[in-house]
Order: structure tokens, then C-alpha cells, then sequence
């Protein structure tokens, strides 16, 4: 138990997909670069960003994340197989490049 103090820290596995609607939206740039590198150290090179259909505005924060990331090759909005425009496929640059 952590009475008063931060919350625990919540552990996501690092499966190729991040689901960001169990977050907060100030937690995502933060979140998304974490686990990103996280993919990018075991090999993971695509990694489908699930963000939601919604209003856009957290898919357009993950996609100025991605611009500015160093570790990001390139990413396309998903198709009908891997979530539609409520879902971003990344392609990682191989190795460390942050």
C-alpha cells in the first residue's frame, strides 16, 4: 500500500501495442516515448498506437509525439486491420537513436 504518497508505478507489457485509453491525456507524450524505447530495446520495430476514434485531439498530441521522437522512422494512420483512424501504426528506427 502507498498511503499519501505517489501512486505506483503501472506496468504495461511491452507487446507492440500501447492502448492510451486507460490514460490520462497529459500522461501520453510521456508514455508513448517511454514505450517506445522499451519496443525499440527488444526489437520491436512496428508498434500499433491505439488512441481512439474520439474528437482527435489525443491522436493529433500522438502524432506531433512522433514527429519530434528521434527514435521514429515514419507512421501511418492504421487501416481497417489495425484500428482504422482510431489507431497509428510506428515504424522505430533499429537500434537506440535516442
Amino acid at each position: 500500500m502507498n498511503c499519501g504518497a505517489e501512486p505506483d508505478p503501472v506496468r504495461i507489457p511491452i507487446t507492440g501495442e500501447l492502448d492510451l485509453h486507460t490514460f490520462r491525456p497529459e500522461e501520453t507524450a510521456s508514455l508513448l516515448e517511454e514505450y517506445l524505447a522499451a519496443c525499440q530495446r527488444r526489437g520491436l520495430l512496428r508498434v500499433r498506437v491505439v488512441h481512439g476514434k474520439g474528437t482527435g485531439a489525443r491522436r493529433a498530441t500522438v502524432q506531433v509525439c512522433l514527429r519530434r521522437s528521434a527514435r521514429v522512422e515514419r507512421f501511418v494512420p492504421g487501416d481497417e486491420t489495425s484500428g482504422g483512424w482510431g489507431a497509428t501504426v510506428v515504424f522505430l528506427k533499429p537500434g537506440d537513436s535516442a
